[in-house]
């Protein structure tokens, strides 16, 4: 079922916000929240190409892949979302951190690590994957530690599925 009500929080230092990094958010308008409806997917997409962290999903296939996830946490500022991050959860013991991106304009403010906060709350005494190539600090200091080599595999081709067409 699509994800439409979702919980909203504004960024304020407390047990489970902390303040940004650099002390000080350009704006107080970023909220956090979890429903898809508040991401207009083909800025949103445009966005994530203009920051090369773009995958090649259509606009409409990440829609899907965060319509279709178990957790979901968006960082919207005013009406543009400005990051986001999504987890995969068996809903026992395993999960897994995906899509986790804040636009260029706002990093280093403490946002994806609000994000992934949010996220990791809701699956309690599941063990989180992720997978990264450049934020180990960040990963770190959210208390990931680094695991054994990890082993993937695409079926096909990269994208060639019905989500994409």
């Amino acid at each position: 079922t699509p994800r439409r009500a979702g919980k909203t929080s504004r960024l304020s230092p407390g047990p489970t916000s902390r303040a940004p990094i650099s002390g000080i958010v350009a704006t107080m308008s970023i909220r956090f929240g979890t429903d898809i409806a508040d991401v207009d997917w083909a800025r949103a997409k445009a966005d994530l190409v203009a920051d090369a962290f773009d995958n090649g999903r259509s606009a409409e296939a990440l829609r899907r892949s965060f319509e279709n996830s178990q957790h979901v946490s968006f960082a919207i500022d005013d009406d543009r979302c400005i990051g986001m991050a999504r987890l995969l959860s068996d809903g026992v013991c395993n999960a897994y951190l995906v899509d986790v991106w804040t636009a260029i304009t706002h990093r280093r403010q403490g946002l994806a690590s609000e994000m992934v906060r949010e996220l990791l709350a809701r699956v309690p005494g599941q063990h989180v994957a992720l997978q990264t190539d450049d934020a180990e600090a960040l990963y770190a200091s959210l208390g990931f530690r680094p695991q054994p080599e990890l082993m993937s595999i695409v079926v096909g081709t990269w994208l060639d599925n019905d989500a994409n067409r």
